[in-house]
């Protein structure tokens, strides 16, 4: 596709996402609907009547669902992208969260379990100012994994 017509397809989907979200937009949806049900006894309440509400309001449906769907993916991709920019700026964060929304439901999960894991440390911590983080966790865990196996292998435990 021309770079041209990708441009006008954002910017008119852009506009138009953004007049259908305004107080103007549902006002004159309103006064459509209110002129349709004024004119049902002008037409009898007919099959015609009805027929054109509902066609009129499907074709619409159908057309904002697409519309809708690429602007949150143009503002979810956008936030995505500030989020990797604080995520790689900031010196304590764990840049491994970079990207994530393209791991599966499966690995996701497994993510957020560590992360509640961690919320219920930062609360049962007394001071507010400790951090916990991924690598942090990794290399408590690889430690306590090194004393343990330490400990099997006849070490008393004790540290240097």
């Amino acid at each position: 596709m021309e770079r041209g017509k990708i441009n006008f397809f954002e910017k008119m989907a852009t506009r138009i996402t953004a007049w259908t979200g305004s107080s103007m937009a549902f006002g004159v949806a309103f006064g459509i609907i209110l002129v349709w049900g004024i004119t049902g006894p002008i037409f009898g309440y007919s099959d015609t009547w009805q027929l054109v509400i509902n066609t009129g309001t499907t074709i619409v449906t159908f057309l904002m669902v697409f519309l809708i769907q690429k602007s949150q993916n143009k503002d979810s991709k956008a936030i995505q992208l500030k989020l990797n920019e604080l995520i790689a700026a900031s010196r304590f964060a764990s840049n491994r969260m970079v990207d994530i929304e393209d791991l599966s439901e499966t690995e996701l999960d497994v993510l957020r379990r560590f992360y509640q894991k961690l919320a219920e440390m930062s609360e049962a911590d007394n001071d507010i100012h400790t951090s916990h983080s991924i690598d942090a966790a990794q290399r408590l865990h690889k430690h306590k994994k090194g004393v343990v196996s330490g400990l099997t292998n006849g070490d008393t435990g004790s540290q240097e």
